[in-house]
């Protein structure tokens, strides 16, 4: 059956060449043929059908999803050399700051829009073009961290978190993409500022340790995550009767995530006891905690997260042992457009919007591959 698969992927490959459509292959055909057609449907879809003349993805919402969609289309197979790719790059590097900032002049998202930029860059710089821009984001985004050079000592809660701007409040998605980025610039997990991010990371945690002593901590204590320690607590799920603040699925996978990016292991507490509220919770249905809002965003984490751990099979708390790459896969396929984007019929945090979502379906996908 595989091999009949494989030999229908090729056929198709070769006739949509002669018919002038754009598709191509973004692995062999025999490792995987769903991931495959999946994925380069996903990616024809942002390619033919989500970019604007410019290169631009949705830029009403600023440049953050032309990050993401164009990061996606690379991590998908697509070389910075292809077309689309290339355009979108030339998009991106119109907006690249004198301070290293990569944003509009006006953004309000300076610190998100430059974490989804220096990723994008990092990904595409196959041939050290865009070495500069990198260094230069990476000392910006460090820049924009708050830490002594706000006047903010390590007691504040602010400290070691990143907003979506300078100085606006920071919260654990946007330290999430701050690390990432930092990650991608080449930052080691030893580094001051990621060691900073982890002590904001840590808080955001419902775990009563010594790295967290907020008056959060101990009210739930399940071991999950939450949105933000910062400016008295908030989570995007509801609040327990005495104040506490919920976990939810995608706040604990990018927390987890976070925490093995920073260098800690299995058995640090926070990561066990991470690891255990997401044993508790595995599901593929929803986002844990928030249903359908933020579910896309949440494939992202979850595939991040999971391939951060090293294991290819997770096992829950009921003993069920998941290949959670191919659920995640055989999930997403089954709600694939059949013009080959993703779209949330929840539109919470912008998804909406295709571009945004394709991308993030596209992101998780690049975990799955044969």
């Amino acid at each position: 059956m595989t091999k009949t698969l494989a030999r229908l992927a090729i056929c198709v490959a070769a006739i949509s060449t002669a018919l002038g459509i754009q598709y191509s292959l973004a692995a062999e055909p025999a490792s995987g043929p769903q991931w495959a057609s999946v994925v380069n449907r996903g990616v024809n879809f942002l390619s033919q059908h989500g970019q604007a003349p410019d290169g631009s993805f949705s830029s009403q919402a600023g440049i953050g999803v032309t990050g993401l969609a164009v990061t996606a289309m690379i991590e998908s197979g697509r070389p910075p050399q292809d077309p689309a790719v290339a355009r979108g790059l030339r998009y991106l590097e119109q907006w690249v700051r004198p301070d290293g900032g990569i944003h509009q002049p006006d953004s309000l998202y300076r610190n998100y829009e430059t974490s989804v930029a220096a990723l994008c860059f990092a990904t595409a710089n196959r041939d050290k073009k865009y070495d500069d821009v990198i260094r230069r984001a990476e000392a910006r985004l460090k820049g924009m961290q708050w830490d002594e050079s706000e006047d903010v000592d390590v007691s504040n809660l602010n400290y070691g978190g990143a907003g979506y701007g300078k100085h606006e409040r920071p919260d654990l998605s946007n330290t999430s993409f701050l690390i990432d980025a930092l990650k991608a610039c080449g930052t080691g997990p030893d580094d001051e500022a990621i060691q900073k991010a982890l002590i904001f990371v840590s808080r955001c945690q419902n775990l009563e340790t010594e790295h967290n002593t907020t008056p959060f901590a101990a009210k739930i204590n399940d071991g999950g995550f939450y949105y933000t320690c910062a400016a008295g607590g908030q989570t995007k799920a509801e609040l327990t009767a005495d104040g506490g603040l919920r976990s939810y699925a995608s706040m604990t996978y990018a927390g987890l995530k976070s925490m093995l990016y920073a260098g800690l292991g299995p058995d640090d507490p926070r990561v066990a006891a991470a690891t255990k509220w997401i044993a508790r919770h595995y599901d593929l249905k929803s986002n844990p905690g928030l249903g359908q809002m933020g579910l896309y965003y949440y494939y992202h984490v979850f595939a991040k997260a999971l391939d951060a751990t090293g294991v290819d099979t997770f096992e829950d708390a009921n003993g069920v042992k998941h290949d959670w790459r191919k659920e995640l896969l055989a999930e997403l396929a089954s709600r694939q457009q059949p013009n080959g984007s993703w779209i949330n019929e929840n539109s919470r945090w912008m998804e909406g919007d295709p571009n945004l979502v394709t991308a993030y379906a596209l992101m998780a996908l690049s975990y799955c591959k044969p």
